[in-house]
This record gives C-alpha cells, sequence and structure tokens, in this order.
C-alpha cells in the first residue's frame, strides 16, 4: 500500500478510543505527519515528551544537539532541503528562549518550523515558578502561529494544525508550547485527522484572472521586460512552471539571494544576482527596464537600496502568495496574487514568444565589464594571497554544481552567492533576511538530515563558526557527513569592510582571534586540514570532499579582501560601485 493510500485510508478510518497520554499523542502526531526527524534538546518540563520518546526509537530519528539555537537552526537546513516540516523541541525558560534567534530567522526566511516546547505544570502558569517563561507573548512577533496546550485533549488538534499553518501558503514557523501537566495527562484518544481547512485563514489567496490578463498585456507591450525572482519560486516548488515562463518569454531573469538554485546558474537567460552584492547588470538594468517582473520575492532594501530611486521608469508586475506583501515596499502596477506554481502556467498560455536577444544582449555587454573590473581578478588572483573567489571557484569544479551549498552570513556568504554553482533546487541554505551568524554549522546538519545521498558543504566564516562551535558534538555523536568549509580572513570580514570603506578604516574590534580549527575538530573526532598557499588548494578540497565522513578544511585568504560590486546603504541600485 502507498504511503497516500495509507494516509487516505487513515483519513478515512474509523475512530477507535485508547488511552494515551498527552507526550504520546504528541509523538503519535509527528508520525502522522511524516516526520523522521526530530532535533532538540531536554530539559525538566519537556521530560514527559522525552520519556514517551524513549519507546519510540524504531518510528522517530532524534538529533541531541548542543544548543537550542542549533536545534531550530538544524530544523531550518532540514526544512530547506527536503521540502518537508523541520521539527525541533525544547524545555520551558532559556530552552525556549534560545529559539527565538531561530524563529526570527525562519520567520522572515520563510522556512516551515514546528518547535514543541515544554511548559511547567500550567497550575504554575503566572507564578514565577523555576524555568517559567511566558513564551507565547516572547514568540507571538515571530512566528506564524503559537498556541499553549494545557489540557492534552487539544494536543491532536492543535498539532494538526500547527503543520497545516507551517507548510501553507507562505511557509513559516510554528510553536506550541505544552505545560507539563497536560503532557502527562491520559485522555481517551481518537486517532488522528489532519487539518485541511482554518476558519479565517487563506493560505492561497484566490487568483484573480482579470489581473493576470492584465499582467500579460502589460508584458507583451513591453521592449524590455526584466524579470527579478526570489525563494517563492522553490517554495511553491514551481521551477518548471518558471522555466517555461522566461523561455517563452525570452527574459532576462535575476535572482535574490534566497531564489538561488530555483534556476541553474548556467541557464542562457540567468544574468545573475540582485543585490548589495549582487551583480553589476542586473542591478543597473533595474534602473532600465520598461516592465518588471517580481516573483516570489519581498521587494526587500538590500534588493531595492533608495526606494525612491528604485525602478522609477518601470511598470510593475508582482507575482506573490503573501497579499501583505504586495505595495509593502514596491508599488505594484499589476499584483497577481496566488500560488506561482498557479499563476505561472496561467500567465505564460497569455504572454507572447519574443526575441528578446538585444535586450539580453545588453546585460552581457555590462556583465563583461564586471568580468573584466572584479570577478576576473577575484577568479584569478595574481598576489600569493588566497580570495574567497577562487576558493569557491575550484570547488564549483570539483562538485559540478551538485552540492547543497550552506553558508553562514558576512562575506564569505556573499562572495559563495556570488560564485557558487547550482545545478538543481534546494541547493542554497543561507540565512537571507535576518543574517544569522551562527547559522551555518547547524543548518548544514540539518540540510544533510534532509538530503543524505548529497554533498553538503558548509562555508563559513572564522567569526560565524565561533557562534556555533559547540555542533561538532552532535556531528561527532550522530555521523552527520557535513563538509565543513572555513574562510578565515582573521577579521569580522563584513563589517570591517563597512570599516574601511565608510568609517576611515577605523577598524573597531573587528580583528577576532581564532582557536586552531583543525586541532577542535579533531577534539571531536573529526578529520581536517589547514591551508595557506594557493598550490595546496585543489587537492585539499578533492580531499574533503572525498572523504568518507565529515571532515573540516581551513584556508586561509586575503585579510582585506572587499566583496565587489557594492550597493552603499543609501544609494539607488543603478549607483553600484565596482571597486
Amino acid at each position: 500500500m502507498s504511503t497516500l493510500e495509507k494516509t487516505e485510508k487513515e483519513q478515512t478510518a474509523p475512530a477507535t478510543t485508547q488511552q494515551l497520554s498527552g507526550s504520546q499523542a504528541v509523538l503519535e502526531a509527528l508520525i502522522h505527519e511524516g516526520v523522521d526527524t526530530i532535533f532538540g534538546y531536554p530539559g525538566g518540563a519537556i521530560m514527559p515528551i522525552y520519556d514517551a520518546l524513549y519507546d519510540y526509537n524504531d518510528k522517530l530519528t532524534h538529533i541531541l544537539v548542543r544548543h537550542e539555537q542549533g536545534g531550530i537552526h538544524a530544523a531550518q537546513g532540514y526544512a530547506r532541503t527536503s521540502n518537508r516540516v523541520g521539527v525541533a523541541f525544547a524545555t520551558s525558560g532559556p530552552g525556549a528562549t534560545n529559539l527565538v534567534t531561530g524563529l526570527a530567522d525562519a520567520m522572515i526566511d520563510s522556512n516551515p518550523i514546528v518547535c514543541i516546547t515544554g511548559q511547567v505544570f500550567a497550575s504554575l502558569l503566572g507564578t514565577d515558578a523555576f524555568q517559567e517563561t511566558d513564551v507565547i507573548n516572547i514568540t507571538t512577533p515571530v512566528t506564524k502561529w503559537n498556541y499553549q496546550v494545557t489540557d492534552a485533549t487539544e494536543i491532536p488538534g492543535v498539532l494538526a494544525k500547527a503543520f497545516y499553518i507551517a507548510r501553507t501558503g507562505r511557509p513559516g514557523p510554528v510553536l506550541i508550547d505544552i505545560t507539563k501537566n497536560a503532557q502527562l495527562q491520559l485522555f481517551d484518544y481518537k486517532g488522528y485527522e489532519f487539518c485541511n481547512h482554518i476558519r479565517s485563514y487563506r493560505p492561497k489567496p484566490i487568483v484573480r484572472h482579470e489581473y493576470v490578463e492584465q499582467a500579460a498585456q502589460l508584458i507583451n507591450e513591453a521592449k524590455k521586460p526584466f524579470v527579478i525572482f526570489g525563494q517563492g519560486v522553490i517554495l511553491g516548488k514551481a521551477e518548471q512552471e518558471f522555466k517555461n515562463f522566461i523561455e517563452k518569454g525570452g527574459f532576462p531573469a535575476a535572482t535574490t539571494v534566497m531564489g538561488l538554485s530555483a534556476l541553474e546558474t548556467d541557464h542562457p537567460q540567468h544574468v545573475g544576482m540582485l543585490g548589495m552584492h549582487g551583480n553589476y547588470a542586473p542591478n543597473v538594468m533595474t534602473n532600465e527596464c520598461d516592465v518588471l517582473i517580481a516573483i516570489g520575492m519581498r521587494f526587500d532594501d538590500r534588493v531595492t537600496g533608495r526606494l525612491d530611486k528604485y525602478a522609477k521608469q518601470a511598470k510593475v508586475v508582482h507575482l506573490d502568495i503573501d497579499p501583505a506583501e504586495i505595495d509593502k515596499n514596491v508599488k505594484a502596477t499589476v499584483p497577481v496574487w496566488g500560488d506561482c506554481k498557479e499563476t505561472l502556467p496561467l500567465l505564460t498560455n497569455l504572454i507572447s514568444r519574443v526575441d528578446h536577444s538585444n535586450w539580453l544582449q545588453e546585460f552581457r555587454e555590462l556583465e563583461k565589464e564586471e568580468i573584466k573590473e572584479v570577478i576576473y581578478d577575484e577568479l584569478n588572483p595574481t598576489s600569493d594571497v588566497m580570495t574567497m573567489g577562487e576558493v569557491i571557484n575550484v570547488l564549483n569544479e570539483l562538485t559540478g554544481g551538485n552540492a547543497v551549498i550552506v553558508t553562514d552570513v558576512g562575506q564569505h556568504q556573499m562572495v559563495t552567492c556570488r560564485y557558487a554553482k547550482f545545478n538543481s533546487s534546494n541547493s542554497n541554505v543561507t540565512s537571507g533576511g535576518l543574517g544569522t551568524m551562527g547559522f551555518g554549522l547547524p543548518a548544514a546538519i540539518g540540510a544533510w538530515y534532509g538530503a543524505p545521498d548529497r554533498d553538503v558543504v558548509a562555508i563559513i566564516g572564522d567569526g560565524g563558526i565561533q557562534m556555533t562551535i559547540q555542533e561538532l558534538g552532535t556531528i561527532m555523536q550522530f555521523g552527520a557527513k557535513v563538509k565543513i568549509l572555513i574562510l578565515n580572513n582573521e577579521f569580522l570580514g563584513m563589517v570591517r569592510q563597512w570599516q574601511q570603506l565608510f568609517h576611515d578604516r577605523r577598524y573597531s574590534f573587528v580583528n577576532i582571534t581564532s582557536p586552531d580549527f583543525v586541532a577542535v575538530a579533531k577534539g571531536y573526532y573529526i578529520d581536517g586540514n589547514k591551508i595557506s598557499e594557493r598550490k595546496d588548494l585543489r587537492n585539499a578540497l578533492k580531499t574533503m570532499l572525498d572523504h568518507d565522513g565529515s571532515y573540516l578544511l581551513e584556508v586561509m585568504v586575503g585579510k582585506e579582501n572587499n566583496v565587489f560590486p557594492m550597493v552603499a546603504q543609501g544609494t539607488s541600485v543603478s549607483e553600484i560601485r565596482l571597486k
């Protein structure tokens, strides 16, 4: 019997009553929702759930992280590579508050996560009991939905609702806080019913066909149409629909950081990455196009630069599943609400097949300028000091663009996003909206569990790795085969770059001293190596990739190399600096 047939049978089978504890009901819900991996850390208030988990080891894999923040970042990485809901457990008080950064990160980057936290007994709520924190009010701004359970009979229905909300519409994090008495309470369990509707919650807006028609008319009249796409294409599983759309229309297409891998890097209509450290051509041409077609992206400040100078000459078609994003930052001429997997085919059917090769060539001419001024020297440096770009370039050659690339936050992140090659979707895992240093290592662990058949390479700076370096213990204990590539410039590089460019080189507390990373890794029984010379680079990367198991490679790169091009804050995207 197929999984779908089993699910349908479970949904239609008559309910049978049995006595379960609230904790058992939690685990039954996870199993019914298709969860296979949980990232968590036990504690007093969630101990009944962990006690029940002892009897579910054959059905659920629990990964003991070394910090709750590592647990939620791992759940994010899992969600990003598996296209499933990530799950994290934490106890009350500090355990729950340690999830907040990850919740905020998942909220802004639309990661489907369900976090389950333990809470003190209901009778103690509001008494400042040991490890009691008002996690509901703390997490309300950074969750799509949260709820506190004080009665076990609520658990099946609440968790069904939690998973439905987390994964539908614009995905996001949900937190369910369960008091200890509800975890221990026995009740008559009548089976699990999936949630597929909530009154007042409409995950997919109604598609207005008149807007699709208006959008098609604008696009068909355009002489210089330009497509910018974001993670919405990936979240909607609409990669093929997107490709059909741009290929029929002949449009140049540029990606946001979060949209990377939705379209293969070498596609002939892919013109690069937008944003503060994006490519020269797509940034400049944003202020030259006559119709700007935005798909599954939110016009954040890193993409737009100065809003009063952003694409003022263009008519804007904005496709998004979240109505709140329409007109939030950039006024849409025509809004197309809905899931892009549904709206893109409708739009594709109505657009004309047009040759925009001359317009596309204008992007290529500007690309040549960027290659001459920036890219060639970054990938082929003449000095003895290695650049981050050349490291990524060699990595591309060895992986063929088929690896999952997980980045932390900083210069290495922007360089990787600029130069990494992606041949398939769900291959770029990074902290885009929140910019969370420390994200990379635990997210890579989760990414590997979400896609254990793929090479997972975590590219991290010497600053970010030290924020969650304890998660090497998680790798040691559970064996995730993560390749860790530390690009060490002995600075908090992105802050240093800004201090150099905008604060007269007043380097205030950006010099960072690091431990012997290879020795630290070996302390966790993880093999590793450190190199500082170009002649060793290819073999060192190949050894890392070929190693059967996790591996840490530290590469020393230029201390004061900068990431260019750059759109300085407060300037227009067309004022992007090549140097």
